[in-house]
C-alpha cells in the first residue's frame, strides 16, 4: 500500500470511529379519560321581529331584549356572563315567487345573547323568564366546567399510567426488563366534550334540561428503554 492511500485510511477511521449499538427501548401510547358533571351552561338565545321599517323592526327588538336582560340580572346572572352575540338588520324581500319584480315589504331585526349559567339547578327557571320575557330564538345549549384543568390533570394521570401498564406488559412478553424513561411527549388533552346524557327538570315546572357528564381525553407517548 503506498504511503498516500494508508494515510487516507488511517484517516478515514479517526473521521468515523465506531459506535456502540443502538440501546432497545420501546415507545408506547396511553390514552386518559376523564368524566365529571358539568357546572356551567351556555344558552345562545335571541329576539327576531318583522316591520314595515327598519326603526320599528330595531324597536321591537330592543325593547323585548332589554326584558330578557333585566329578567336575566334579576335571576343573578353576573354582567361578565352576558354578551352580545350578533346583530342584524336586513330588508324582507317579496313577489319574487310570483314571477314578479322583487320590492322591500319590510324589515328583519335581530339581537342574539350569549348567556353563561353558573347555578345549574337555575337552568330550567332562567329559560322559562327569557321565554316568558320576548326571546324567540335559541340557536344552542351547551355544558361546560368553570375550570376544566383538575379534569384535565386527571386525563394525563391516566394517559401516563396507561402508557406505564402497556410498556411494563410488552417488556415483560419480550423476557426483558423495563429501563428508565427516555423520553415522555404530550400528544393532546382535549377540551370537555358531552358523553352521557340525563333528562331531568330543574324545579317546578321549568323547561326540562339534560346537563349528563362531560369528558377530557389525554394522550402520551413515551419511550422507555429495555434491559436485559
Amino acid at each position: 500500500m503506498t504511503r498516500p492511500l494508508a494515510l487516507l485510511v488511517i484517516l478515514a477511521v479517526l473521521a468515523f470511529p465506531a459506535t456502540a449499538d443502538t440501546p432497545a427501548r420501546v415507545t408506547v401510547v396511553g390514552e386518559g379519560l376523564a368524566e365529571a358533571v358539568p357546572d356551567m351552561a351556555t344558552i345562545t338565545l335571541g329576539v327576531t321581529h318583522e316591520a314595515e321599517t327598519a326603526e320599528a323592526a330595531m324597536d321591537r327588538v330592543s325593547a323585548d331584549l332589554a326584558a330578557v336582560l333585566d329578567s336575566l340580572r334579576a335571576a343573578g346572572i353576573e354582567p361578565r356572563d352576558l354578551q352580545t352575540a350578533g346583530l342584524s338588520l336586513s330588508p324582507v324581500w317579496s313577489g319574487h315567487e310570483q314571477g314578479q319584480r322583487s320590492r322591500i315589504t319590510g324589515y328583519s331585526a335581530s339581537n342574539t345573547l350569549s348567556v353563561r349559567v353558573r347555578e345549574l339547578d337555575n337552568l330550567g327557571g332562567t329559560l322559562d323568564r327569557v321565554i316568558s320575557e320576548g326571546a324567540n330564538r335559541f340557536q344552542g345549549l351547551s355544558f361546560g366546567m368553570q375550570n376544566p384543568d383538575p379534569l384535565r390533570d386527571e386525563a394525563r394521570r391516566r394517559a401516563v399510567a396507561e402508557a406505564l401498564r402497556k410498556a411494563a406488559l410488552l417488556a415483560d412478553a419480550a423476557g426483558l426488563a423495563l429501563g428508565p424513561v427516555l423520553s415522555l411527549e404530550e400528544e393532546g388533552a382535549d377540551m370537555p366534550h358531552p358523553v352521557r346524557f340525563e333528562a331531568a327538570r330543574m324545579g317546578g315546572d321549568a323547561v326540562p334540561v339534560a346537563p349528563g357528564e362531560l369528558a377530557i381525553e389525554a394522550r402520551v407517548r413515551m419511550v422507555f428503554a429495555l434491559g436485559e
